[in-house]
């Protein structure tokens, strides 16, 4: 019997197919001369939302569980080495299947976002901290959300009110919310320039006279709580409920896709496996959007 996650698992893959086809330089570089691998690399997206989805932490103990239940979907199956070197190979390939299906959703053209940061913690010793390879880029933050420090780095993330991410961005647990938010439109200025007019709603730590003129430069108006002193800005009493769901969307990567369980010692592990669960929420985004389901964020008819 085909299951829900099955019916997403090939969508996404004639997707991914048909975007490499399209566009093969997306495809990891290998020699032009060699043997031909047995996985495709669609195949190998694909594998990796359902990783993702399905909560395994564990490559080792995701690729054990596919070769006794999903033999019908992937013939052949790597050794967990080849898996995770692949991957991580195909970090640009993941990243743009994200900005592919999220294009494809009907509510990528909302005309409001959300925007806010979230912890992803890299290690919990001092010796992790002083000897792990992500030294110098993951460093010691503190999450106000939870009342807890931690080291890592910060995912910070712009989506719709339904959870589709639009922009996001990897950087140190110290960085300052508004210059890695700026940064992420400098990078892709089509993003803003296709939508005059766009509201952006987010904390208290969006603010700022330069930052505000900044985003009105880009043609966003954005919308925040007020800072002590400052008068309450209209439509305050929406603020409470934005929040509620910018807390569930970030539980979602946290709880369901364990976010901060990534299991990465290097900054290219740590890259592909939260593009990974990026783009695993948005691909049940995209496939609830496009089987008409009622709740475009829900995983449940995927996670089993």
């Amino acid at each position: 019997m085909k299951t829900d996650l099955d019916t997403l698992a090939t969508a996404l893959y004639v997707r991914t197919d048909d975007l490499l086809k399209e566009s093969p330089q997306l495809a990891p570089w290998r020699p032009a001369v060699g043997i031909v691998p047995a996985l495709s690399d669609a195949e190998l997206v694909t594998l990796a939302v359902m990783q993702a989805l399905l909560g395994f932490t564990s490559e080792a103990r995701w690729l054990r569980y596919a070769r006794v239940h999903l033999r019908h979907l992937f013939p052949y199956l790597p050794q967990q080495p080849g898996y995770n070197k692949r991957l991580r190979a195909a970090a640009a390939l993941v990243r743009r299947c994200i900005r592919v299906l999220a294009a494809d959703a009907s509510v990528w053209t909302d005309d409001v976002w959300l925007v806010d940061s979230t912890p992803v913690e890299c290690g919990r010793s001092r010796e992790t901290a002083k000897r792990s390879d992500l030294a110098g880029w993951a460093e010691y933050g503190y999450c106000a959300s939870h009342s807890r420090y931690f080291w890592g780095l910060r995912l910070h993330l712009v989506c719709t009110l339904q959870g589709l991410p639009v922009a996001f961005a990897l950087a140190g647990a110290k960085a300052d919310e508004r210059d890695v938010l700026l940064a992420m439109f400098a990078t892709e200025p089509a993003l803003t320039a296709a939508r005059p007019g766009q509201t952006l709603i987010g904390d208290k730590n969006y603010y700022g006279t330069r930052f505000e003129a900044a985003l009105a430069s880009e043609g966003i108006r954005l919308l925040r709580p007020a800072r002590q002193g400052e008068p309450q800005p209209a439509g305050a009493r929406l603020f409470k409920p934005l929040r509620q769901i910018i807390e569930s969307i970030n539980e979602t990567f946290k709880g369901q896709l364990n976010l901060e369980r990534h299991g990465a010692h290097t900054p290219s592990g740590v890259m592909v496996r939260v593009l990974q669960r990026i783009l695993a929420l948005t691909a049940a985004i995209w496939h609830n959007d496009r089987t008409g389901q009622p709740i475009m964020r829900s995983l449940v008819a995927y996670d089993h």
